[in-house]
């Protein structure tokens, strides 16, 4: 899998992350549901490995199903094991090129975007990206113009708007997008949310 062009087709990754297996994976599937292609399900999740096992079930071989909060290489072996296809990480973590997936790794800093392409990230996740905003990205932009950027932290619809005007190739969204969802809440407000953002994603104004 390619992930750079899936990220820079789709525009779009949702993170789910939460206290209920059960829900957690009704989220999953309604996110597929409402098309949003690209999900991650976070190793903070409550028995995430079944979650993702069950999604990668139902979903199929070919979805875009990820598992973050990637923290180690044991991290990264239980995962792709579960049947994530791509890992994400919070910070630099190194050891994960043997697992054979693709890697959005977490960074903030120049030096720490120059670790992370060094450890074979084959996207950086900027994060948290409310620390510096769309503003940040874009001065990121002039000395690592071939790098491609995944925004995570606080990503409202707004944000999302200016980072893809700014050149990030996606925008990673987590309770803005799935809000209590993954607890057991409200499906039909996740339903509408997704509708937002996927406008987002396509370029569409409000």
């Amino acid at each position: 899998m390619n992930l750079v062009e899936s990220l820079r087709a789709h525009r779009l990754l949702a993170i789910v992350r939460g206290k209920d297996p059960a829900a957690a994976l009704r989220t999953v599937r309604t996110l597929a549901e409402e098309g949003i292609a690209a999900v991650e399900i976070s190793l903070t999740t409550t028995e995430a490995l079944t979650v993702i096992t069950r999604a990668r079930a139902e979903l199929g071989p070919d979805a875009l199903l990820g598992a973050g909060t990637v923290r180690s290489a044991a991290d990264a072996a239980r995962a792709v094991e579960a049947g994530a296809s791509y890992l994400v990480t919070p910070a630099l973590v190194d050891g994960l090129a043997p697992y054979g997936v693709p890697v959005l790794m977490g960074a903030l800093t120049p030096s720490e975007i120059e670790v992370a392409l060094a450890r074979g990230a084959d996207a950086i996740k900027l994060f948290p990206g409310s620390l510096g905003g769309p503003g940040y990205l874009k001065a990121l932009r002039d000395p690592f113009p071939e790098v491609p950027f995944v925004p995570v932290g606080g990503v409202d619809a707004q944000a999302a708007r200016d980072y893809l005007e700014r050149g990030a190739v996606a925008v990673g969204v987590g309770s803005p997008l799935v809000g209590d969802a993954a607890d057991g809440g409200d499906l039909d407000g996740l339903r509408a949310r997704a509708a937002e953002f996927r406008e987002v994603a396509a370029g569409e104004t409000p």
